[in-house]
């Protein structure tokens, strides 16, 4: 009896954004689903077209980006690459528990729809912070709900503080929790017990990097576009998401030449379009010099202001990522032979390769035994979301199998 008033004053302090405490309460009763089922693939297709008729969708490319995946083209292309036809019966897990990030906005809405995919009931804790983005999708969601009722117990969007009761009630009827939050939030949520076959995905702080083939640069007509698209995967979300690169690693012969282009095209863009507050000018100064003080040769880059910090290093470390920053700071390193890279991505922190050039040139690199990488991406796609990510294939980890005997293997 104290359980259940336990739970129900903790569901209580609970602000639903979809959904209510009593959905969440009755979730058990709601069946499983197969994945990629027509009604949800259609679903889909009219919220991307609910998100994409909202008037502020336009303002936030990653809005945009997301309606686009969630298309029916897109996800019957998903269903024709993920969809297992062996024989046996694939189900939902039953219940997800998702923890979003707090600093990507729409990050949970592409947890939610892996969940959805894959047959699930979805329970998603939103980021506390208001931002613009999440809205949009929130207010599409349940204008679609209206329209697709049967999804309503399989979509309840949650936002609350840190409350561990809360985290014990809704991780004790998980039968997968996801968590995006990096380390400390892992921590913090494993204090919180999962019943005994329920399993779990984290996705802990990591890293990312680019490399830059400095004549495939030279040679390319738009160099404005490649800006373009530097500036999405890295100002957009103040390098705070860990695709973004951190260290840009040039490539080439005529590094000199494409590395004054490159990051003067980039100073356009962001100039005109990046939000800048004193404060991340002192951070990324404090951080320049605590590099420059640890590791020898280190040199700062000259440049027009604050908005672009380069800390160009002689050396890569295992210790050179500890100092990174966000906001427009970027270390630097000239390499003549891609294994030197080996010491940074032989890590399981690094994440993702962000490139431009041939990316048959990484391959000494990624076929050398290292610990980390996880993607391998075109610059401008880092932030792009996969069904495979972090080395996980989602689909199979929120999926169950019923095996049957004598099917067609």
């Amino acid at each position: 009896m104290r359980q259940n008033l336990d739970e129900k004053e903790a569901l209580e302090k609970v602000s639903y954004l979809a959904g209510n405490a009593e959905l969440v309460r009755s979730l058990y009763k709601v069946p499983a689903r197969e994945p990629f089922c027509d009604d949800l693939i259609d679903f889909l297709n009219v919220l991307s077209k609910s998100i994409m008729g909202h008037p502020q969708s336009r303002l936030y490319s990653d809005v945009v980006t997301f309606a686009f995946w969630i298309r029916k083209a897109s996800t019957i292309q998903l269903k024709k690459q993920y969809e297992k036809r062996d024989g046996n019966i694939h189900l939902g897990r039953g219940t997800v528990f998702h923890i979003a990030p707090s600093n990507v906005p729409v990050n949970f809405a592409y947890s939610l729809v892996t969940g959805l995919l894959a047959g699930n009931r979805n329970i998603v804790r939103i980021p506390s912070k208001e931002f613009p983005q999440v809205g949009i999708i929130v207010d599409s969601i349940k204008t679609t709900l209206k329209q697709y009722e049967q999804f309503i117990p399989y979509i309840i969007l949650v936002r609350y503080g840190r409350e561990k009761e809360i985290n014990d009630v809704l991780s004790s009827i998980a039968d997968t929790r996801v968590v995006w939050g990096g380390d400390a939030t892992i921590a913090e949520l494993r204090k919180s017990q999962l019943p005994p076959r329920s399993n779990e995905i984290t996705f802990a702080d990591r890293y990312s990097l680019a490399v830059l083939d400095a004549d495939y640069y030279l040679s390319c007509e738009n160099k404005g576009k490649t800006a373009e698209d530097f500036y999405n995967d890295t100002y957009f979300s103040d390098q705070n998401a860990c695709t973004s690169p951190r260290l840009v690693v040039w490539t080439g012969k005529e590094k000199t030449k494409a590395k004054k282009m490159f990051w003067d095209e980039l100073y356009k863009i962001v100039k005109k379009k990046y939000t800048y507050q004193n404060i991340q000018g002192v951070n990324k100064l404090t951080s320049s010099y605590l590099t420059a003080a640890a590791i020898g040769g280190t040199m700062i880059e000259p440049h027009h202001d604050n908005l672009i910090i380069r800390v160009t290093v002689p050396k890569l470390t295992r210790q050179l990522m500890e100092g990174k920053d966000n906001s427009g700071f970027f270390f630097e390193y000239d390499c003549d032979d891609i294994l030197e890279l080996k010491m940074i991505c032989d890590d399981k922190r690094c994440q993702t390769i962000g490139f431009l050039g041939d990316k048959m040139e990484l391959f000494p690199l990624l076929t050398s035994g290292i610990q980390g990488v996880d993607r391998v991406v075109p610059i401008g796609k880092t932030m792009d979301f996969q069904l495979i990510w972090d080395g996980y294939d989602l689909l199979s980890q929120l999926t169950r199998t019923i095996f049957l005997s004598g099917a067609n293997h």
